[in-house]
């Protein structure tokens, strides 16, 4: 509901209502991913994981595209496109196809997964800080790994969510996890990140906030027009960009300190 809300709701015509989208993908990823949580061991997670992926690749590279041909990933030429042509109703982010399209849904779960078996870990009571971000970091090594080697056959492209992509984004997400958590937990250095604290816990309420506030605008007034161009220069763009991160901030840090969290 909030991603239909979010891509402009039902203020134009109906044919204009985006069913998919980043929010209705987390939707559809966390409820899958938590059900092969809730059902499945580990080794069947890994399975799941495992299977996901693998699928994904064989059907993207030996299901012939009506009217074109198997293992082209080229945008518009292939089968994830074609599906969402064919199958998605109403309107597509990119004309007749979606990036958070039906068929990418299922590697989507897979990344998930990669978070679900790197929080088991974070949690398991017996392996000590530096333990875990030994095990990260080789983690996070081995899917880009395996990620960049597969690019070759199967090449990594967010739009479509190959599977190749999954792993390089889960191996990169698994090495800054292993820094985070070295500097936050084992090295006790928690100061500096209570930004990323403010946001963790109104996510949702944030990333809404952008879309109904034009918070570019904000920034403009602060640092904008000429003299934004006289002060600035070049480096304009840049400056204004960063005002918007700050007032975005300042929003967060104003509802964590008073406990405001809005929970969907």
């Amino acid at each position: 509901f909030l991603g239909v809300f979010y891509y402009g709701g039902f203020s134009s015509s109906f044919d204009q209502v985006r069913l998919l989208g980043v929010l209705q993908r987390i939707a559809l990823v966390y409820m899958f991913a938590g059900l092969i949580y809730c059902y499945f061991g580990t080794r069947g997670r890994i399975i799941w994981c495992f299977g996901l992926l693998v699928g994904y690749w064989l059907v993207m590279t030996f299901v012939p595209v009506p009217g074109g041909s198997a293992g082209d990933f080229a945008e518009g030429r292939n089968l994830a496109n074609w599906i969402d042509k064919e199958h998605l109703p109403l309107r597509k982010w990119d004309g007749d196809h979606d990036p958070e399209g039906l068929l990418s849904t299922l590697p989507a779960i897979a990344t998930c997964l990669v978070g679900v078996f790197a929080g088991q870990l974070l949690g398991a009571p017996k392996l000590s800080a530096m333990r875990k971000v030994l095990l990260l970091t080789g983690a996070g090594v081995v899917l880009a790994g395996l990620g960049w080697v597969w690019n070759l056959e199967f090449p990594v492209i967010k739009k479509i969510w190959t599977s190749s992509f999954v792993l390089v984004a889960g191996g990169y997400s698994c090495l800054l996890l292993a820094l985070f958590y070295h500097l936050i937990e084992g090295r006790g250095w928690r100061s500096w990140a209570m930004p990323f604290v403010w946001i963790g816990v109104n996510p949702i309420t944030i990333y809404l906030m952008h879309n109904l506030v034009d918070i570019g605008k904000i920034a403009r007034r602060f640092a904008g027009g000429e003299f934004g161009q006289l002060c600035f220069g070049r480096y304009s763009e840049l400056v204004l960009a960063a005002v918007g991160v700050a007032i975005t901030l300042c929003v967060a840090r104003f509802l964590y300190q008073r406990r405001v969290f809005l929970r969907f």
